[in-house]
């Protein structure tokens, strides 16, 4: 993933989609920038007016994949046939322009990849060639608005499943899409899941694949007179099994027959067992069992107790279970219960510790339910929810040009959240005392910059009445440069995924935990310079029309 040569190069990095294409924009532009190719080059603002999910923070992503756009970015002659042929008098000065078109005369300023991001303040500044930068528009916002929402959605669900829970996504069946499958799987492992189901996502980007079978794989046995290859060998391939079938039947009667665990069930359902037996023959040193295929408590877990504790013998260590329907809470206490009377029982250390994993649309609504009723889950593997942010469809990044041949530009709106912050900015992060970060504030590009120690004149753009002192203990800038097209100058480093992960993870963890709390979060101060905040409103009276009354 990293780069290490600015503009073009032999062998660029591309998007990992085939669908992020050149001519991935709105149509209206293509017919636009034309008029706009002998215009000077320009500067816009990538931000975000409100933080998704009623919360108060929100996880940049994207900024990997806007990168790798930027260096694949051509037109094909066959994109520029296309669009002669859908835009009727498109002129052939026209089309030659298209064939010329490439970034190398862009910069792109950013926040990095992962940091946690309050609305207003621009994720990335793009400067160059208004007519390029035009085409840049919609496939920016596109591969920025849902990665960062979906990064979001997940960084709240380790929120409140809590640091020791494993987080698994298993969303693939119900994104929108494989593309939306794809997406979602990087995002969630950037926004703090552990791993996937999604093979395809493990593949390219590195993402440790975690999964079980299906509850259709049970149902297809009928009994174990179906399991021909009962051989297994031990885990130090000293020693063979040569009836494996037998040796779960022998453990599952020892089980049934045990003083403290007599009466907990009668028969199991010997298909059920069937499958444990066969997927455990498969993967001795991964048997995680599905086992609420038929009855958890009756059947589910005395099979799979009794295949862990075949498997224990030849030295191998059963993985857990997983419960996808029913009383989560319930059934993962019933069955921690039962694991920690079989390690007592029949003299298994550390069978009690077996993991227990859930499914079955999980949201953040019934995981903090989980919590409150108290369970017995270690892992949740979440799907729906997740990768389709259920709770809220979009994020609503916005792409607002803020200055033309130096001039400040500014965009009006009777609402006021909808007004623009004018001029190249420069944006800040001060820390507090205790180490948190107390405000972001932007500034003029060139005013001098916060300084430690310093009193500063934190104003809110809008609301005059709402200004605050603060002395920073620490200042951090936030845009930093990550292409420079053909320019020379030093640049940021695309770090890999893992990376991204664990600065997200870092820059949540290092914010107020009132700012994070599901109920009612402390909202998060985003400000301007006093200097800007005179600017901003000595421009928008300019801008503004007079009324005039009858």
């Amino acid at each position: 993933m990293e780069i290490n040569r600015v503009g073009p190069s032999k062998d660029p990095p591309t998007p990992w989609s085939h669908l992020s294409s050149t001519i991935s924009t709105n149509s209206p532009w293509l017919t636009l920038i034309g008029k706009l190719a002998n215009k000077t080059n320009v500067p816009f603002d990538l931000y975000f007016r409100k933080n998704p999910f009623g919360g108060e923070y929100t996880v940049f992503a994207g900024l990997d994949e806007c990168i790798k756009f930027l260096a694949s970015f051509k037109l094909t002659n066959q994109e520029i046939d296309y669009v002669r042929d859908s835009l009727p008098g498109s002129e052939e000065a026209f089309c030659d322009y298209l064939r010329g078109l490439d970034c190398s005369d862009v910069e792109v300023y950013a926040i990095p990849e992962g940091s946690v991001v309050f609305p207003k303040v621009p994720l990335m500044r793009v400067e160059g060639p208004v007519g390029v930068v035009q085409l840049l528009e919609t496939p920016f916002l596109n591969l920025v608005n849902f990665a960062s929402l979906v990064a979001t959605n997940a960084a709240r669900h380790r929120f409140v499943a809590g640091k020791s829970k494993s987080l698994l996504e298993f969303g693939a069946r119900r994104a929108q899409g494989p593309d939306g499958a794809i997406s979602a799987s990087k995002y969630c492992y950037l926004g703090g899941f552990d791993a996937t189901s999604n093979v395809a996502a493990g593949k390219l980007f590195g993402i440790p694949l975690r999964g079980t079978h299906s509850h259709a794989f049970v149902s297809s046995f009928m009994s174990t007179d179906e399991i021909v290859d009962k051989v297994l060998q031990s885990a130090d391939g000293e020693t063979t099994c040569d009836d494996f079938v037998s040796l779960v039947q022998t453990w599952l009667t020892k089980i049934q027959y045990s003083p403290s665990l007599r009466g907990f069930f009668s028969e199991t359902n010997q298909s059920e067992l069937a499958a444990f037996i066969s997927y455990a023959l498969a993967f001795p040193k991964a048997f995680l069992a599905l086992v609420d295929t038929y009855d958890v408590i009756k059947s589910g877990i005395p099979n799979f107790c009794a295949v862990a504790l075949a498997l224990n013998d030849l030295g191998y260590k059963a993985l857990g279970i997983r419960l996808d329907s029913g009383d989560l809470a319930y059934l993962s206490t019933e069955a921690r219960n039962f694991f920690c009377a079989v390690e007592r029982e029949l003299k298994v250390p550390g069978f009690g510790k077996m993991v227990v994993t859930a499914s079955n649309d999980l949201n953040e609504e019934t995981i903090d339910a989980l919590n409150k009723q108290g369970h017995e889950v270690d892992a949740f593997g979440i799907g729906t929810y997740l990768v389709t942010c259920y709770a809220q469809a979009a994020l609503g990044c916005v792409f607002k040009l803020v200055e033309i041949n130096t001039q400040p530009r500014i965009k009006l709106s009777e609402d006021v959240t909808k007004v623009s912050i004018p001029c190249k900015k420069r944006s800040y992060r001060l820390y507090g005392k205790e180490g948190y970060p107390l405000v972001d504030i932007m500034t003029g590009e060139n005013e001098p910059p916060p300084k430690v120690g310093e009193r500063l004149l934190c104003r809110h753009p809008f609301n005059e009445s709402k200004r605050a002192y603060v002395v920073p203990q620490r200042v951090e800038e936030l845009l930093k440069c990550y292409w420079r097209g053909n320019a020379d100058g030093a640049r940021e480093i695309l770090p890999p995924l893992k990376e991204i992960r664990d600065r997200c993870i870092k820059q949540l963890e290092n914010m107020r935990p009132d700012h994070m709390r599901r109920l009612n979060p402390t909202p998060y101060k985003v400000s301007v310079s006093a200097k800007l905040y005179d600017f901003i409103h000595f421009l928008w009276l300019n801008e503004a029309p007079v009324g005039e009354l009858q």
